[in-house]
């Protein structure tokens, strides 16, 4: 039988692990007790993260970039074993409503967002499945739902990550992986939604039992 969730330390891989709300959620991760992976594209500003948070290890790589990706979740499982929390944070604004947005813009954020989710998921889900139990938790954004003329290219990115983390929930639910996207319906650093709190969150749904979940959290909740 596989141990309940919150009972041992998990190793949490951070993909994402920027100076916002990835390095809170690392923080909130490692706070616990957890052993906590980094991985983003500079490496010298994620091993200085490292040390701020008390993260394990870092991994410098390019989220877009799908055999440097998979081969960086393989470094990792075997210098470290197999991640049972994996948190997807990748994300990219451009400021453009629809009618000005580049399509290449658009493009390059739906690799960046929905692209490295799918790999990332498909690195880890296989051993979470043998495990019996895993958790995935996944950045979203209202936008997702309503749109923008802020960053519609954002809002096309977050709600192909939805989208495609419902998929991944509504698949690997039997076999006791749970997927959650996290819908954050608000900005970041306004009062109500800083880091911190958030990353709360992120924890209190990677260790909640077993049964207690559901696919998409909204916050404010």
């Amino acid at each position: 039988m596989p141990e309940p969730f919150g009972t041992s330390p998990e190793l949490a891989v951070i993909l994402g692990a920027g100076p916002g709300l990835g390095r809170a959620v690392a923080a909130a991760f490692a706070e616990r007790g957890d052993r906590v992976v980094l991985l983003a594209r500079d490496a010298g500003r994620l091993d200085e993260l490292a040390d701020e948070v008390g993260a394990e290890a870092t991994v410098a790589v390019d989220a877009t970039d799908e055999g440097a990706l998979r081969a960086a979740f393989a470094d990792i499982r075997s210098r470290y074993g197999d991640p049972t929390v994996l948190v997807h944070n990748p994300s990219v604004a451009y400021e453009a409503p629809p009618t000005e947005t580049p399509l290449r813009a658009l493009m390059d954020g739906l690799a960046l967002a929905a692209g490295s989710l799918l790999v990332a998921a498909q690195e880890v889900a296989p051993a979470m499945r043998t495990a019996g139990r895993g958790t995935i938790l996944v950045t979203g954004s209202g936008s997702a739902k309503t749109g923008s003329t802020w960053s519609a290219a954002l809002a096309v990115q977050k709600a192909a990550v939805r989208n495609l983390a419902l998929s991944l929930a509504a698949e690997l639910r039997t076999d006791g992986v749970r997927v959650v996207t996290v819908t954050i319906d608000g900005l970041l650093g306004t009062p109500g939604f800083e880091h911190e709190r958030i990353a709360a969150e992120y924890v209190r749904l990677a260790t909640q039992p077993d049964q207690a979940w559901d696919p998409e959290v909204t916050w404010p909740t």
